[in-house]
Protein backbone atom coordinates (compact mmCIF):
# COMPACT_ATOMS: atom_id res chain seq x y z
CA UNK A 1 0.00 0.00 0.00
CA UNK A 2 2.09 3.03 1.10
CA UNK A 3 5.62 2.33 0.38
CA UNK A 4 5.05 -1.28 1.19
CA UNK A 5 3.06 -1.48 4.61
CA UNK A 6 0.65 -3.92 4.55
CA UNK A 7 -2.50 -3.51 6.39
CA UNK A 8 -1.20 -5.24 9.98
CA UNK A 9 1.87 -2.89 10.10
CA UNK A 10 -0.80 0.24 9.41
CA UNK A 11 -3.06 -0.79 12.41
CA UNK A 12 0.06 -1.72 14.96
CA UNK A 13 1.49 2.13 14.09
CA UNK A 14 -2.18 3.91 14.76
CA UNK A 15 -2.40 1.74 17.75
CA UNK A 16 1.06 2.87 19.20
CA UNK A 17 0.14 6.36 18.07
CA UNK A 18 -3.06 6.02 19.95
CA UNK A 19 -1.38 4.73 23.32
CA UNK A 20 1.03 7.45 23.39
CA UNK A 21 -0.80 10.58 22.25
CA UNK A 22 -4.25 9.78 23.64
CA UNK A 23 -7.72 9.68 22.04
CA UNK A 24 -8.12 13.81 22.44
CA UNK A 25 -4.65 15.06 21.16
CA UNK A 26 -5.16 12.95 17.86
CA UNK A 27 -7.37 14.96 16.20
CA UNK A 28 -5.27 18.29 17.35
CA UNK A 29 -2.13 16.79 16.08
CA UNK A 30 -3.71 16.27 13.15
CA UNK A 31 -5.13 19.74 12.68
CA UNK A 32 -1.39 21.31 13.04
CA UNK A 33 0.36 18.90 10.27
CA UNK A 34 -1.92 20.12 8.23
CA UNK A 35 -1.42 23.54 8.95
CA UNK A 36 1.94 23.07 8.72
CA UNK A 37 1.86 21.33 4.96
CA UNK A 38 -0.38 23.77 3.72
CA UNK A 39 1.97 26.54 4.85
CA UNK A 40 5.23 25.02 3.63
CA UNK A 41 2.91 24.36 0.11
CA UNK A 42 2.53 27.78 0.57
CA UNK A 43 6.35 29.51 0.82
CA UNK A 44 7.34 26.89 -2.29
CA UNK A 45 4.72 28.75 -4.27
CA UNK A 46 6.31 31.68 -3.52
CA UNK A 47 9.52 31.26 -3.57
CA UNK A 48 8.57 28.97 -6.96
CA UNK A 49 6.71 32.11 -8.16
CA UNK A 50 10.11 34.23 -7.44
CA UNK A 51 12.59 32.04 -8.87
CA UNK A 52 10.36 31.59 -12.71
CA UNK A 53 9.43 35.34 -12.62
CA UNK A 54 11.18 37.80 -10.83
CA UNK A 55 10.16 41.11 -10.28
CA UNK A 56 10.71 43.17 -12.98
CA UNK A 57 12.34 46.82 -11.36
CA UNK A 58 9.61 49.57 -11.40
CA UNK A 59 10.16 52.90 -12.68
CA UNK A 60 9.46 55.44 -10.82
CA UNK A 61 8.50 59.45 -12.42
CA UNK A 62 10.76 61.88 -11.61
CA UNK A 63 8.49 64.56 -9.49
CA UNK A 64 6.67 67.31 -11.30
CA UNK A 65 6.99 70.93 -10.83
CA UNK A 66 4.57 72.81 -9.48
CA UNK A 67 2.59 74.02 -11.69
CA UNK A 68 -0.64 75.33 -9.00
CA UNK A 69 -1.81 78.37 -10.67
CA UNK A 70 -3.78 79.79 -7.69
CA UNK A 71 -0.09 80.04 -5.63
CA UNK A 72 1.47 81.46 -8.92
CA UNK A 73 -1.49 84.48 -9.29
CA UNK A 74 -1.17 84.80 -5.07
CA UNK A 75 2.74 85.80 -5.86
CA UNK A 76 2.20 87.57 -8.91
CA UNK A 77 1.66 91.59 -7.93
CA UNK A 78 -1.85 92.71 -9.30
CA UNK A 79 0.41 95.34 -11.71
CA UNK A 80 1.48 92.70 -13.50
CA UNK A 81 -2.13 90.66 -14.16
CA UNK A 82 -3.37 92.26 -17.63
CA UNK A 83 -6.66 93.53 -17.73
CA UNK A 84 -9.86 92.58 -19.88
CA UNK A 85 -10.19 94.55 -22.46
CA UNK A 86 -13.73 95.26 -24.09
CA UNK A 87 -13.03 93.96 -27.52
CA UNK A 88 -11.92 91.03 -25.73
CA UNK A 89 -15.08 90.26 -23.92
CA UNK A 90 -17.70 90.74 -27.10
CA UNK A 91 -18.47 87.37 -28.45
CA UNK A 92 -18.95 87.85 -32.30
CA UNK A 93 -22.47 86.22 -33.13
CA UNK A 94 -22.32 83.66 -36.29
Amino acid sequence: MFGGLGMGEMVLIFLVVLLLFGAKRIPEIGSSLGQGIREFKKSMQNVERQVVMPEQPRYVAPPLPETNAFARAAETPAAQIPAVSQTTAAIPQA
